[in-house]
């Protein structure tokens, strides 16, 4: 494969953060090229533990939509 060489562009990632702050169910809602979907769903799960959402005084699972962006150095 290509390996991700000259591709560039956006990869959108949707995931669920949970009520311990867990990332949850990562999937690619639209994707560039299957090396950049792939490592950008292995740096969401990569990523320290995100604050729960609270509402009232409850943590609350929170459903987040967030582009990934691969720019070529």
């Amino acid at each position: 494969g290509t390996e991700g060489n000259g591709v560039q562009g956006r990869t959108i990632i949707q995931f669920i953060v949970d009520k311990e702050g867990n990332i949850v169910k990562p999937k690619v809602l639209r994707g560039v090229d299957p090396y950049l979907d792939k490592e950008a769903l292995r740096v969401i799960k990569a990523m320290p533990k995100w604050k729960p959402g609270i509402q009232g005084a409850r943590s609350v699972r929170v459903k987040y939509t967030v582009p990934v962006t691969f720019r070529l150095q």
